[in-house]
């Protein structure tokens, strides 16, 4: 295919191994935490944000990660404090943010063709400048998970262990906020706002089928990212479809193999044990 010698694909691969290895580290610590109805009130959030970018003329990237930090501070804060429950103070946040956007969008003179990128995903408009970032940015979340590796996976499946082995929980979830607000705005050109919670999700799902070691778990998160990342772009070039939704919903059909493979094996393990209980 002539398309791989082009720039514009070479730089979609290059941001597809970037967000692959972010969306492991970062999904895995999601899906663990149980964390993917917050996640998608702050990526919804963000597009408030977005809204407000448009209509000021400013960048909609700086403006939606305003909105996605406020988003991911005022949620932690009203649930930590048990003002308000916490799926309560997402669903506020969720619709104030959709709603602005939508009247920010609407007050907005002429038509603003890049909006089509933040909402849909463009991955083949990602520019050097884009990769420079991301790559800032993976190299950042890398080093914050090894550093703090063992205050993670103590966080991610036990809080109240994590404290009383003396980790700094709060510390710990306020950065995890920052970090998972990063990576939503970071990955939004990748497969848009609306697509976005499932790339930071359905590889870790798939992964879980098999593991439950967080290590494992990460390490599955980016090799199914990659691949199904690839396989979509791939797939996408050659049928003449969107790239965002291609990725998606190759992510979708890998779970969704992977779980009949795992029900497959499960059932022949049962047939062989009944086997041997009726020979013996």
């Amino acid at each position: 295919m002539e398309i791989v010698q082009y720039s514009f694909f070479i730089n979609a691969t290059v941001a597809i191994t970037l967000i692959s290895i972010v969306a492991g580290v970062v999904g895995a610590y999601i899906v663990s935490r149980r964390m993917l109805f917050i996640t998608g009130g702050i990526t919804h959030t963000s597009f408030g944000g977005l809204g407000l970018g448009v209509y000021l003329g400013l960048s909609p990237t700086i403006t939606a990660l305003v909105f996605a930090l406020a988003s991911a501070f005022g949620i932690e804060a009203l649930s930590q404090r048990k003002r308000v429950r916490e799926d309560s103070a997402i669903a506020v946040f969720w619709a104030l943010g959709m709603a602005l956007g939508v009247i920010f969008i609407y007050i907005t003179p002429g038509y603003n063709a890049g909006l089509t990128g933040f909402l849909f995903g463009d991955i083949l408009t990602i520019t050097l400048k884009d990769l420079i970032i991301y790559t800032t940015y993976t190299i950042l979340v890398l080093i914050l998970f090894t550093i703090y590796r063992k205050e993670i996976l103590y966080t991610a499946f036990d809080r109240e262990f994590a404290k009383i082995q003396g980790v700094k929980v709060q510390f710990i979830e306020y950065v995890a906020m920052i970090v998972i607000s990063l990576a939503i705005i970071l990955t939004v050109k990748l497969i848009g706002i609306m697509l976005l919670l499932s790339f930071l999700s359905l590889p870790q799902m798939s992964a879980e089928l098999f593991t439950r070691n967080y290590n494992k778990i990460v390490l599955l998160s980016i090799f199914i990212s990659f691949t199904g990342g690839l396989s979509g772009l791939f797939l996408s070039a050659f049928v003449n479809v969107p790239t965002s939704a291609t990725i998606v919903f190759v992510l979708v059909l890998i779970y969704a193999i992977l779980w009949a493979v795992k029900k497959i094996t499960a059932l022949q393990r049962i047939k062989e044990q009944c086997s041997i209980k009726r020979v013996s």
